[in-house]
């Protein structure tokens, strides 16, 4: 199935996807890709946010890009890759069966699996400010994400660590 009809069926039922993911057997390229993909979408939905920092405060767009560029492109995967060896640790202390792979690939998965919310925050933060509407947003984005993290360790448990 393509990366977005995967995207489209975690709303649905989180585990299957990501059962179906281990299924075909442990692709770093392929958890990589996941979490590159989702790094470069989440810059791309700060993009709308920044502008209107820039045009409110005066502020060089092209240094809040840079900045923030650097932020999720080249920092935030290591920093993710960090949380998903912190999440494996700590599955393996409480005796589940879940390997790096495994965990990698369920909190990746479920970072590029939000990524469509993340894109709704950024044009939210960007058209319409802080306020309700982009903390109503973002606590969706957030519970979203939480779900389909821990529904992707389950599933990875649930699968021997596969």
């Amino acid at each position: 199935m393509a990366v977005s009809g995967d995207i489209t069926a975690t709303y649905l039922g989180p585990r299957a996807v990501v059962a179906r993911l281990l299924a075909r057997g442990p692709r770093e390229d392929l958890a990589l890709v996941y979490l590159m993909a989702a790094c470069v979408l989440i810059f791309v939905a700060q993009l709308p946010r920044l502008a209107r920092e820039a045009f409110l405060t005066g502020q060089e767009l092209n240094l809040l890009l840079a900045g923030t560029l650097m932020a999720w492109v080249f920092l935030a995967p290591l920093l993710l890759y960090g949380l998903a060896f912190l999440s494996h640790v700590i599955l393996r202390l409480l005796s589940r069966r879940v390997d790096g792979f495994a965990a990698r690939l369920a909190l990746f998965w479920a970072l590029l699996a939000v990524t469509p919310i993340s894109l709704l925050n950024g044009l939210v933060a960007g058209f319409i400010g802080p306020g309700a509407a982009q903390s109503a947003v973002s606590a969706i984005w957030l519970a979203l994400f939480v779900w389909f993290w821990i529904s992707g360790l389950i599933a990875a448990h649930r699968a021997g660590g596969a």
